[in-house]
């Protein structure tokens, strides 16, 4: 008689295959798929009447993974729950542990912080119990989204549109960028002008900058105060004051959290917070490397958190110390804090074995996979490197009472920059010659240049700006920055346009909405203090219950008020110059789940829709038809021939006009992390690329 297995659950195929290389023949792998029950989508699944209590059903689809799992668990010895390290992978053991009848109290919960197969082994070795604490967490968590939206929602439905949603979270997200969009839309820009000057001992000219006569600066309102101020400058002899040499050390950037991951992979990358999570839980839960099999290549993606193990450090440490020369190794590692109010409960997101470079791995994996892996590879490597080294000057040149003031630095050692710089989406430093003058001397300033300028607003949210807002607010945690930027999207309240996130119509009207009668569901402070309520559910300090019932009260009387005082809004679909086939009217612009898209506006009587087929005006490499614009099945756009499929050209970047200057090949848009955009030649033989252009207003 054979020997009986035991099971470990987990929740994805590709974990569950990563783990069963680790462990053997001993044990049977098993994938839940995420989570086996929820509450029911076709009620509010909360009883509000007898303490709050959710009432979970078996989600849809389910049932055979469950019963394949059951009749496993059956003929187990030993059954061990290796969800994620955090409150949903809490939650989902708990739910399977309901499932198999198992106690919660008995050693069944397995966590780890990597799939490595130290980590899986040492984690078999020291179950625990399940931390109902953390699931209570989580199930408070999911009651008070559940009542959020399933009472405000049909609120929206019938006095807005059918398939609107409102959330704790994402409602908070999408005022935030209708309130910038005003500011910008408010802004009344200033004119200003600015004066500068070359300086030259006699050997090497230096740029300075006019700050002011006097003491105070001086302010240059218009050209008439600009030219008025260069007749006094032009005068007199002007000398060296104030002369400061010195060292600034810049210290390397923390090995990432969640929140940074996105944020410079939106910056470096330009990926979406939902791809980067995507790419980063492929890279978590193992990939194919050749020679290896299935391999988790980095930590655990969901951390606010910028720890790391003592292994993990001695690991780096002994690696800078072997690759690099002493003067990059500090004397003592590098402690970084976490931001305030972080849950600390896992380690910053690292790679598993610095052995496998990013090089050595490349061959195995996809380029996004590449790209994302060498981020985190050399941010980890280089948060335990020594400082970049600055020598700066800065110094006051004048003239009587006009003063101008130079200040620069210039890079002495390079430290952790010779492998990893972090991104800023504010202009970087820029590096310069320090001039070698001398305090007292004496130099001759050029012909001062006037420039005008004019205040800027406020800068529309990227992706990554906004999700460094909302951790800075405290506003959501690690795991819901991505899925709440993709809902707003695609609840038509957002669209992307050049990178940055802009409120639609929609989005507007219904954010004033909730202003109006559920201030506490779009107010910042309100959403982060519920958020500080749930992290003390999970360490103990509330209970669950009284965290939903302080809420609900005021909410329903707010929900009850708001159904008798909310008139019907209509937003009119916008029309378009296309003509309905089947009922000759003029078609209308609709918001689906994947954008935009034609409707017919006699619906239901006629159920016709178009997609919306956007020509470019250039013609295809392969064979010179037109090129069109369209979407995959998840709603991502690509560019293709129009004579598909007997031509097969597809680009993922949009083609332009313009030949390469160097090769004559076929050029694509891109776009730099500031939004700019220029022109990339596709021939990987050349590459050219054109200098950066203001990009255009499109989506």
């Amino acid at each position: 008689m054979a020997a009986k297995q035991k099971l470990v659950i987990v929740e994805s195929p590709a974990k569950a295959k990563t783990i069963g290389k680790f462990l053997g023949k001993g044990y049977k792998i098993e994938a839940s798929n995420g989570h086996v029950r929820d509450l029911p989508k076709s009620t509010l699944g909360v009883d509000e009447e007898h303490n709050f209590e959710p009432k979970y059903i078996t989600i849809r689809g389910r049932g055979p993974i469950i019963e394949k799992i059951k009749r496993e668990a059956k003929t187990a010895s030993k059954i061990y729950l290796a969800t994620d390290p955090d409150r949903e992978g809490e939650a989902i053991s708990w739910h399977l542990a309901h499932i198999l009848h198992l106690d919660p109290s008995s050693p069944c919960r397995i966590e780890f912080q990597e799939i490595t197969k130290n980590a899986v082994t040492n984690a078999i070795s020291h179950p625990r119990p399940l931390d109902l604490q953390r699931v209570d967490s989580q199930q408070a968590r999911r009651v008070l989204d559940r009542l959020v939206g399933y009472k405000i929602s049909p609120l929206l439905w019938a006095k807005v549109r059918k398939g609107l949603s409102a959330g704790r979270v994402q409602s908070v997200a999408a005022k935030m960028i209708v309130d910038r969009e005003r500011e910008i839309d408010a802004f009344v820009p200033e004119e200003f002008w600015t004066i500068s000057a070359q300086c030259t001992d006699g050997k090497r000219a230096f740029p300075v900058r006019f700050v002011g006569f006097g003491a105070e600066k001086t302010p240059i309102p218009d050209e008439q105060a600009a030219n008025a101020a260069v007749k006094r400058l032009e005068q007199g002899v002007y000398t060296v004051r104030d002369l400061r040499r010195g060292e600034r050390r810049k210290n390397p950037a923390a090995p990432f959290t969640t929140s940074n991951l996105q944020q410079e992979a939106a910056r470096k990358l330009g990926f979406t917070t939902s791809k980067t999570m995507l790419i980063a839980q492929q890279l978590y839960e193992g990939v194919e490397l050749k020679g290896e099999g299935a391999v988790g290549l980095v930590s655990y993606i969901r951390t606010d958190s910028t720890r790391i193990s003592q292994e993990a450090l001695d690991d780096v440490r002994a690696y800078i110390g072997e690759h690099y020369d002493a003067q990059y190794l500090p004397e003592q590692p590098n402690v970084y804090k976490s931001r305030r109010g972080a849950q600390d409960a896992h380690e910053a997101i690292r790679p598993t074995l610095l052995t496998r470079t990013p090089e050595s791995v490349k061959a195995s994996v996809t380029r996004d996979q590449y790209r994302l892996y060498k981020l985190i590879y050399t941010r980890f490597v280089a948060s335990q490197m020594t400082p970049a080294i600055y020598d700066t000057l800065s110094m006051s040149v004048t003239n009587g009472d006009a003063v101008f003031v130079f200040s620069g630095m210039h890079k002495r050692f390079n430290g952790y920059s010779v492998l990893y710089e972090e991104g800023s989406d504010a202009p970087a430093e820029k590096e310069s010659v320090l001039p070698q003058v001398q305090q007292g001397a004496q130099v001759t300033l050029d012909e001062p240049e006037c420039q005008q300028h004019f205040t800027q607003p406020p800068q529309r949210y990227t992706e990554a700006s906004l999700v460094r807002t909302l951790e800075e607010q405290g506003i959501g945690r690690p795991s819901t920055y991505a899925p709440t930027i993709a809902t707003i999207i695609s609840r038509g309240y957002i669209k992307r346009q050049n990178r940055t996130l802009v409120p639609t119509e929609l989005g507007e009207v219904v954010t004033d909405l909730l202003a109006e009668h559920f201030s506490d569901v779009v107010n910042i402070e309100f959403t982060a203090s519920m958020e500080e309520q749930l992290d003390e559910v999970e360490e103990g300090q509330q209970d669950w219950h009284q965290v939903i019932a302080g809420f609900y009260g005021e909410f329903k009387q707010s929900v009850d008020k708001a159904e008798q005082l909310i008139e019907k809004i209509e937003i009119k679909d916008e029309p378009s110059d296309v003509i309905c086939e089947k009922c000759g009217a003029n078609m209308v612009y609709k918001m689906g789940r994947y954008g935009k898209f034609l409707a017919c506006p006699n619906y239901p009587e006629c159920k016709n829709t178009q997609p919306i087929i956007v020509a470019l005006d250039v013609p295809c490499p392969k064979c010179g038809a037109r090129l069109l614009e369209r979407t995959t099945r998840r709603g991502k756009k690509f560019y293709g021939c129009e004579r598909y499929p007997e031509c097969d050209f597809t680009s993922w970047d949009m083609p332009v006009k313009e030949k390469c200057p160097q090769c004559g090949g076929m050029m694509v848009r891109k776009f730099d992390r500031k939004g700019s955009v220029y022109h990339l030649c596709v021939d990987p033989a050349c590459k050219y690329k054109s200098e950066p252009m203001e990009a255009p207003d499109v989506e």
